[in-house]
Parts: structure tokens; sequence; C-alpha cells
């Protein structure tokens, strides 16, 4: 019998074994709450300029912002794609095993929601800087206009190759906190926690994706390849609503906030980045082939994504 990535959930799964990260002040003086390195905007003059009670207030809203993120794309993006595994709701012919381990991965991702929202929750209280009155997940929304866009013959196909992409890409972003000894150390084990459950399902949906894209007919599969470089690059863009809203609470007007957008949010600016974060994913995709069929390789060049180095 084959083993899976998920064959010992139950003994190490953090919904099953972890426990509550807690957030306290007085042990935390001097860190930051999020790497100041990955917050683009506080290297601009007008952010620069800023008191560093401010700039303080910016990295933690940053932070905010990539947990309750975190909170919609579990519930609203993997655990969609998720229940359908589950349940046999995807046309292919998947295994009980197969299907038992998506019912585990939904549970992972409800968990990770909780969490999220749980530290953002405590750091709010502690730090007394208010989570900022808003939809954080309206980008979700964006992404599954796009993935109607692009694929508006099969959206059932479009969804699931979204949790794909998300989840092979995941688990780089996690894994870029953790070692950073100038963060929090709350912040730093939750996203550890976190990257531990992905690296699983990482494992999972990369197997997952194999049997999906045997199961495509030749028209379906060509365009879930043209597909993928734009899904990949929506999923890694900056959502600029937060931004805004936390650059005005910082004090800077109108002009200035678009002064910095338009420096450090262009197009492109966070190019080497998202190639590097999506390593692993492109290499899912060249493992099937995906580069092969006509139009695709330039595709993925037009968003930058074809000449990375795919060497493990």
């Amino acid at each position: 019998m084959t083993s899976g990535p998920l064959d010992r959930w139950y003994e190490t799964a953090g919904v099953r074994t972890g426990v509550r990260r807690m957030f306290h002040e007085g042990a935390e003086q001097g860190l930051v709450f999020f790497p100041e390195a990955l917050v683009p905007h506080l290297d601009h003059p007008a952010v620069l300029a800023l008191e560093p009670a401010r700039r303080r207030e910016l990295t933690v809203r940053h932070l905010y912002g990539f947990l309750l993120a975190t909170t919609h794309l579990e519930t609203r993006v993997v655990n969609r794609a998720a229940e359908r595994i589950a349940n046999g709701r995807t046309g292919l012919p998947l295994t009980a095993g197969l299907r038992e381990d998506a019912f585990k991965v939904y549970c992972d991702e409800g968990y990770h929601a909780l969490y999220s929202l749980d530290l953002a929750d405590q750091i709010a209280a502690v730090s007394r800087v208010p989570i900022p009155e808003r939809d954080y997940g309206g980008f979700v929304d964006r992404m599954a206009d796009s993935a109607r866009r692009l694929l508006p013959d099969r959206p059932e196909l479009a969804a699931l190759l979204q949790a794909v992409v998300f989840e092979t890409l995941i688990t780089a972003v996690l894994g870029e906190v953790p070692n950073d000894e100038s963060v929090v150390r709350p912040v730093r084990d939750l996203m550890r926690d976190h990257a531990r459950d992905e690296g699983r399902h990482h494992r999972f949906f990369s197997a997952f994706f194999t049997e999906l894209w045997a199961g495509l007919d030749p028209a379906d599969r060509r365009a879930a390849a043209l597909a993928l470089p734009d899904l990949i690059q929506i999923a890694l863009g900056a959502d600029l609503g937060p931004v805004v809203d936390s650059l005005r609470l910082a004090g800077l007007d109108r002009q200035a906030v678009g002064a910095v957008l338009a420096q450090c949010y262009a197009p492109g600016f966070d190019t080497r980045r998202i190639q590097e974060i999506a390593r692993s994913t492109l290499r899912l995709c060249a493992s099937v082939g995906a580069f092969d069929l006509p139009g695709v390789r330039e595709a993925f060049a037009a968003r930058g994504l074809y000449e990375v180095d795919l060497a493990p």
C-alpha cells in the first residue's frame, strides 16, 4: 500500500496536537510583528519620515492583513476545493483514501483560519493597534472573477486549479518568517505550525493535480495550462485595499499614498520574489508536461515565470 502525506494525520496534524499560540507583550520588547523586508512600503521616503510608532503600527497592520487574508483563503478557496474532492464531486474516479485525506485538509484549514484570527485579536488587544474595519476577503472575490474569466466554460476546474496553485505556493510564503529572530515569537511559532501542515497539503494537492491533469481532455488540458500563469500571479499579487487603509491611518494624505503605491507596488515590483515562491508550483507544471503544449511557454514567459531555474 502506497503511503501518503496525511497517513499520520491523527498523530501529527496541528489541529490534533498543536497548542494555542499566546502573545505576551512583555516578552516581545524590541521585536517586530512582521519582517520589515516583507513590507514593501516601509522603505518609501514618505514612510521613512514617519515617527517610529507610526511605522510600528504599519507592520502590525501588515500582519493583520496576512492573518485575516489567510482566514478567507483557507475557508473560501482551499476548503471549497477540498469539499469537492472529499465528497467525490470532481468528476474524477478518486479513491476512498484520497477523499478521506481531503476531509483531513478541510479540518486543518478551518483550524488555520481559527488560529490566524485568534492571534490577530490577541495582538490587537495587547498592542493597542486596532484591526481596521474592512473586509479582508475582497481579493478572494477578485480571484474568483479572474478564474471565471480565464476558464469561463469550466468554473469547477478553475476552483480546483486555484486551490492547487495556492497550496503549492503557501509553504514557501510561510517559510519566510519562522527563522527571522527579529519577529515576535508567537508569530514565528504560528507560521511554523502552519508551514508544517501546509507541507503535507502541498504533497496532497500535488498528487491530486497529477490525477486531475490525467483526467482532462486535450482541450481542457491546454486551457488549464494557459490559465495557470495568471492564477499564480493573481494568488501572489498584493491586495492594495488594506495597504491604502494602513497608510492613511499612519497619517499619509491621498497624494502621498498614491506615490507610495506607484513606487512600491508597480507592476513587476516583486517579480523576483514571485519567481522564487512559485518555483515548486512551476516544477509541478513541468512534471505533467504543461510547458510542452502550444503557447503555454509563451504564456508563462509573459508573466516572467518560464525562465525560472526549476532545479530542486
